[in-house]
């Protein structure tokens, strides 16, 4: 078995490398992570078989029967495996010897005009031609998008694996309890303006443990997403509940000194004056992943280093062959039924309180991105813009949750039809325009307050749906440098555009 799937991963490792150098890097660099993945993979259920021996010696009849039955899928498997890896070379064949057979083709047709008018479809597009501009800078700067399906399965694996062992430990705490994770930011939403050392961010929601219960206290009337909420932590009577395994105290109505048999409350493990302390929550979490690790069947093939974090938990894992993989796990509280959280994310404050929990769209941003990825199955063009532009962004003040901000409106207003490769140029330019038009006003409102636009998937508290505008750009009013400085940038925005479509870098 194991020299099967060794063959298999050899062949796959090495076998279209022969080819040619005409394999572009992403697709070496695709076919290098699903080498890695499947080396994992064998690492990993070798490393569950010998674990079966080692516990049930007792069962080796039954278990050799079974390893025979598991032995025979796994053939097949890799015979699978194969079939698609000859038709995958196959097709990369096909691809190269394509373009090669099409020039033959022309230079054998030079004095027909009708060989030529056939020809003409399979040329490369000519900048010099008005009609073929177009494909032309498409082609140059339509850079493939990282491809983090795969890490973003492995890395909800670890993140859920994680919180299965959390289960089973705190049934008789009274730590916060955790639910399923839910994968933000541009790793998970499918663009990502950096190629290496992606991080990929989940927001793992809580909600009150036993005998407790959470109140959201929303900040200042008017405050841009309440960077100033909380969320209040206060004791319930838990005297009629019957517990299922044992009798549990009830905070209220026993004394401290009976109260001293039981596990602490949450107020006096992660609580600052009744409040949900962000610090103390990031660093409980990150004090449980260097513990648990060893107790997920990861760690057999990943070693895990726990990264500072004051609001987030942070960790990296880092494979035998020095592949890294960087997760940062946030916390929050969801508002009522909607998609909007008190998270513990960082904000663009130098001080922020670690009692304070300030309101993210975060899950709608990406549950908005997916609607339209669904919508638009047949193309990917608003996230390759996103990705365009992030890069452009680089040593700039202007964020790119403003370009983020622009795009999904743009899509609300432009027909998904329109959001084709070949209206790369007019998307690109739609998005500068945009962004100057709203630059030139101070104005670019927030996507999700008082706009009409939204779809229905997303759920959205009254406050934000009855809310007028939010004015994203309401600091430059008073911020004259600011604003001179954004206004230098889209300038220089303007010239990396125009570099970008002549040098396609």
């Amino acid at each position: 078995m194991a020299l099967a799937l060794l063959f298999v991963l050899t062949f796959l490792g090495f076998g279209p490398q022969k080819v040619g150098d005409e394999l572009d890097a992403d697709t070496k660099e695709c076919m290098r992570q699903h080498m890695e993945m499947l080396q994992e993979h064998m690492t990993l259920f070798l490393l569950e078989i010998e674990k079966m021996e080692r516990e049930r010696p007792w069962h080796s009849s039954i278990q050799t029967v079974l390893l025979s039955v598991l032995l025979r899928w796994q053939f097949w498997f890799c015979i699978g495996i194969l079939v698609f890896s000859f038709w995958y070379l196959w097709r990369v064949l096909k691809s190269i010897q394509e373009p090669d057979s099409s020039s033959d083709e022309e230079s054998s047709s030079s004095d027909s005009s009708s060989s030529d008018d056939d020809n003409q479809g399979r040329a490369l597009p000519n900048p010099n031609d008005a009609n073929d501009l177009a494909d032309y800078v498409a082609q140059r700067i339509y850079w493939p998008l990282p491809n983090p399906t795969i890490i973003r399965h492995q890395v909800l694996d670890v993140v859920e694996g994680l919180l299965d062992i959390y289960g089973s430990v705190i049934q008789k705490t009274f730590f916060p309890e955790l639910q399923s994770a839910i994968g933000v930011g541009s790793a998970f939403e499918g663009w990502s303006p950096h190629e290496e050392n992606i991080v990929y961010c989940l927001l793992i929601p809580m909600t009150a443990p036993r005998g407790h219960s959470f109140h959201i206290e929303l900040g200042n009337e008017g405050d841009l997403l309440a960077r100033n909420s909380s969320i209040r932590v206060e004791l319930e009577c838990t005297c009629e509940i019957k517990q299922a395994s044992e009798d549990m105290l009830c905070f209220l109505h026993h004394s401290e000194k009976e109260l001293e048999k039981q596990k602490p409350s949450l107020l006096d493990t992660l609580c600052t004056d009744s409040y949900l302390d962000a610090e103390k929550t990031a660093k409980w979490f990150q004090n449980f992943v260097k513990s648990a690790w060893v107790l997920t069947p990861q760690s057999q093939v990943y070693n895990v280093k726990v990264l500072p974090s004051t609001r987030s938990c942070m960790f990296q894992m880092t494979s035998a062959t020095k592949r890294n993989i960087t997760i940062e796990i946030i916390f929050g509280v969801q508002q009522g039924d909607s998609d909007i959280f008190l998270s513990s994310q960082r904000t663009e404050a130098i001080l922020t309180p670690s009692t304070t929990w300030p309101q993210s769209c975060a899950v709608a941003e990406m549950k908005f991105i997916q609607h339209i990825t669904t919508e638009a199955w047949f193309h990917t063009l608003h996230l390759k813009c996103m990705q365009v532009f992030a890069r452009m962004l680089v040593g700039t003040s202007i964020s790119t949750y403003f370009i983020k901000t622009v795009i999904m409106h743009l899509l609300t207003i432009i027909p998904l039809e329109m959001w084709h490769r070949d209206d790369f140029l007019l998307r690109l330019d739609d998005i500068v325009r945009y962004l100057q038009c709203c630059l030139e006003e101070k104005r670019l409102n927030h996507f999700f307050f008082g706009n009409e636009m939204i779809p229905d998937v997303i759920v959205l508290p009254p406050a934000f749906q009855f809310s007028g505008p939010v004015n994203l750009f309401e600091y430059l009013e008073e911020d004259t440098y600011a604003y001179t400085r954004m206004l230098e940038e889209l300038q220089e925005l303007h010239c990396r555009l125009a570099r970008l479509m002549i040098f396609g870098q």
